[in-house]
This record gives C-alpha cells, sequence and structure tokens, in this order.
C-alpha cells in the first residue's frame, strides 16, 4: 500500500526505500516492520509531507485494488448465506491500519488487524503504537479464533476456551495471502484444519512461482491468481471451500 504513493510523496523509489529499511535493520538488529514506519515518519519529515490519520486515509482511497476484489465480499457472503453458512471477513495485515480504513472495502470487514501509528492530539503521526510482523500475525487468527476483537484484552486471548465453544474454529477458516509475513498464518491455519490459499499477481511468472513453492513446502492448501472475479479460479475455489465445510457442519449435526 505505501508504495503506490506514500513513497514517491516522499521523493524515494520503493527499491530505495526497501533497501534502506533492509540495512537499517542488519545494523540495529531490528524489526523490520517497526523500521519501516519509524522511516515513513522520519522520510516525511525531512521531505514536509502530512503524516495525519487522515492524510494516511486518502492514500488509502487511491490504491488500486485487484479485479473482482469490490464485489467479492458481499457475493461470497451471499453464497454463504445459501449455503447455511454465517460468513465474516477480517483483514491481518503488515501495512498501515489508517491506509485500509481509507478503502472503499473497509466496510466489509468485521475486524481490520494492522500495523498502526500513536497520534497526537492534532491527529499527527508519533510514533509506532502496534507492529504486525511474521509471528504477530498469527496472534490475530486466535483473535479471531475466540471471538477477542480488541487488541488490548491480552488475558481474554489467552484464556483457555473448548474448541467447540469458539465462535469461529480453525476449520472453518479460509486464509487468503500474498507475502511473506503471511507464511506463518498460512501454516497455522492448514495445520488446524483450515484451507490457505496463496495468490499471485496474474501474469507474473515470478510471483506464480513463489506461490507455486509454498504449496510444494506443504505451507499452503491451493494457490490461484490474485482475480477475484466472479467464476474465476479463487472464486470458484472458495465457494467449493465453503460447500466443503457447509456439508461438513451438517453432518455433526446429524450425528447428534
Amino acid at each position: 500500500m505505501q508504495e503506490r504513493d506514500f513513497i514517491p510523496s516522499i521523493g524515494m523509489t520503493k527499491r530505495s526505500f526497501w533497501t534502506e529499511v533492509r540495512q537499517r535493520c542488519e545494523h540495529h538488529g531490528a524489526d523490520n516492520i517497526l523500521i519501516y514506519m519509524g522511516l515513513m515518519l522520519e522520510k516525511a519529515r525531512a521531505a514536509h509531507v502530512p503524516v495525519r490519520r487522515d492524510d494516511f486515509s486518502s492514500y488509502g482511497k487511491s490504491l488500486k485494488l485487484f479485479r473482482g476484489v469490490e464485489d467479492w465480499f458481499p457475493r461470497i457472503t451471499t453464497y454463504g448465506k445459501l449455503s447455511g453458512l454465517q460468513v465474516t471477513h477480517h483483514i491481518i495485515s503488515s501495512g498501515i491500519r489508517e491506509m485500509i480504513l481509507g478503502t472503499p472495502i473497509r466496510k466489509h470487514f468485521k475486524d481490520i488487524y494492522a500495523s498502526s501509528y500513536c497520534y497526537d492530539h492534532h491527529g499527527v503521526a508519533e510514533w509506532p503504537a502496534l507492529a504486525l510482523n511474521y509471528t504477530t500475525k498469527t496472534q490475530y487468527l486466535f483473535r479471531i479464533n475466540k471471538g477477542v476483537s480488541n487488541v488490548f484484552e491480552h488475558n481474554r486471548v489467552n484464556q483457555y476456551v473448548p474448541p467447540d465453544e469458539r465462535p469461529v474454529p480453525f476449520h472453518n477458516m479460509i486464509f487468503i495471502g500474498d507475502g511473506e509475513t503471511d507464511i506463518p498464518c498460512f501454516r497455522l491455519v492448514k495445520e488446524q484444519g483450515g484451507q490457505s490459499i496463496a495468490v499471485f499477481q496474474p501474469h507474473t511468472r515470478s510471483a506464480k512461482s513463489r506461490s507455486n513453492a509454498l504449496k510444494a513446502d506443504g505451507r499452503v492448501n491451493f494457490v490461484a491468481p490474485a482475480d477475484y472475479s466472479d467464476g474465476k479460479p479463487i472464486d470458484v475455489l472458495v465457494k467449493a471451500i465453503m460447500e466443503k465445510i457447509a456439508a461438513t457442519e451438517h453432518l455433526k449435526r446429524l450425528e447428534k
């Protein structure tokens, strides 16, 4: 998300920005999410680029979404209802939460877990408040699993809840991701009986190869191009998984 408008606005290319992030991480032995978030503020101040909450939201409004994304959520939710399922959508992202809140699809999400800043009384970003990296992302899968939405509720998320009493069982989850920070989530959902799908930029050979490598390594169940239009592979795949979930739940009820 940062690469489309924000990084050019501070006078950098995405290559130069991420190279500096990597160098600082190596020098300080630091977390790359915290470093990139701090570097965004540092470079913005130097370039006199405003970093208020509303400014980040504006960057989100200009994001170019993958084909079919805007009508994906109501389409999948409706399909689930026809199968007797209650479908909820959630985001777990290393990107900036305020940018996500600026997108036209924000209204479809029950939870938006993403990296975010602390803001002063003028609404200006001061420092990172929350940074979601490789492993911390998995925490939010457990929050969804147990129905603990607030990020500050640490006691509740750590409390034991019998699996059959959790509102979103792992075996009913479908996790869709496209980045390296998604790998632990891919594995967790797959190992807990859910379905993990690695998506890639359509018509991009290198991205497809990386996704296929994840499947070959057993980290994901499926691979599909990131075209969410009706009838495209990921649309067909997700609907088939939902039908399987519905059938499994129906059989469980019959067993009782």
